[in-house]
């Protein structure tokens, strides 16, 4: 796996990745409800959409919207196991650990809390 700054030095490169932020409702969610109620959603999202070593419609369960971990994950390349392999170096075809799982949440919360900072200036 790799280290936090280094995937988001990589991501603020991509002009795809940097596309994607917090707006409207899913924004208003993450206001209201904070990111002790919205980390647990993460964790469940990525525990059954995720974590499997075979994921059902890999590459495309992960939704554009509709809540704000959707949306961090495809702007943190959390999405699909493809994108957690070329991203975050790992690999697919095996299910996720606890240290990977844990990886993958850092990575949306420190996501989210950016986006939180970035609304409220």
């Amino acid at each position: 796996m790799r280290e936090l700054d280094e995937i988001f030095a990589a991501l603020a490169k991509s002009s795809f990745r940097r596309g994607f932020h917090l707006r409207g409702k899913d924004l208003d969610y993450l206001r209201s409800k904070g990111l002790p109620v919205v980390l647990p959603h993460a964790e469940d999202f990525i525990a059954k959409r995720l974590a499997p070593a075979v994921v059902v419609n890999d590459g495309k369960q992960t939704p554009f919207r509709g809540h704000p971990v959707f949306v961090a994950q495809h702007a943190t390349a959390c999405c699909c196991r493809h994108c957690l392999e070329k991203w975050h170096r790992i690999p697919r075809g095996q299910a996720l650990t606890d240290e990977e799982r844990a990886h993958v949440i850092a990575v949306l919360e420190r996501w989210l809390l950016e986006e939180m900072l970035k609304a409220s200036d």
